[in-house]
């Protein structure tokens, strides 16, 4: 790889230009790198994949209700028709028409107020949805910053990936580990765990001097990227099978995958 690409690659032009924080110029530039070198091609496509394993990680699904709920109510016309007072013949006596015209009124002043209530009613449903948008939306942008973060961690050169397989107790475990030991950060993606009895569980371990330091549960229904307690001078790492809820001292005659850190 000659200098030119390496500096390209260390500006981190091509990291802007996958978030799209970057000028034309600089676009037209980054694209005439990527289409000119396999280098810069495949750093790119390594980007691409490792943006789209946070994203995919940290999904969440909007409800569909919340939309169609509040375009339902705006699409409601707020105004009440009122039908044209009916001519009535005159009575002969004023208290009778009196008495037939107070009914009317009082008949009318209840319909409308229950339609008042009712417009109120659907008003505040209006006010909830709306309130609760908003609060979708902060948690949504909070999600975001979290997705950015990740992504920029797992593309930080300090970080280190490394593959944990299951060997032959778990044939099909396979899990990815990102440590940073520089910001003391480390990360796993949970990739596939076989099934284990209900009574059993998948524990991971920190390896220090003569001591396994408890990292948490693996589970098959927590497939995706999050974060794990960093641990200062780890020699490795090390999945093994625990009793249901964990164990505080490592079975390490259960160990179906391990990994020496750098």
């Amino acid at each position: 790889m000659n200098e030119k690409i390496i500096t390209f690659l260390n500006s981190g032009l091509l990291e802007k230009y996958l978030l799209g924080e970057i000028s034309s110029e600089e676009t037209e530039h980054v694209e005439s790198y990527i289409a000119r070198h396999p280098e810069v091609e495949n750093a790119y496509n390594t980007l691409q994949f490792n943006l789209e394993l946070v994203a995919k990680s940290n999904a969440v699904e909007a409800p569909k209700s919340i939309l169609n709920n509040i375009l339902e109510v705006l699409d409601e016309k707020p105004v009440i028709s009122l039908n044209a007072t009916k001519k009535y013949k005159k009575w002969h006596k004023i208290g009778i028409a009196a008495s037939i015209a107070a009914s009317i009124f009082a008949g009318q002043s209840y319909y409308l107020h229950s339609k008042n209530e009712k417009l109120s009613d659907e008003n505040q449903v209006v006010v909830d949805e709306i309130f609760d948008l908003r609060s979708d939306i902060e948690m949504n942008n909070k999600r975001l910053d979290d997705i950015m973060h990740q992504f920029k961690q797992l593309n930080d050169p300090e970080t280190y990936k490394y593959i944990m397989q299951g060997n032959s107790r778990a044939k099909n475990l396979k899990t990815v580990a990102y440590i940073n030991a520089k910001d003391k950060t480390s990360m796993i993606d949970v990739v596939s765990l076989p099934q284990l009895p209900k009574e059993q569980c998948y524990q991971i371990w920190a390896e220090l001097q003569g001591e396994m330091v408890s990292l948490g549960i693996l589970s098959e229904t927590d497939r995706q990227l999050r974060a794990l307690p960093y641990t200062e001078d780890a020699l490795g790492l090390n999945i093994t099978i625990e009793p249901k809820g964990g164990n505080t001292i490592a079975s390490l005659e259960n160990s179906v995958a391990k990994i020496q850190l750098k």
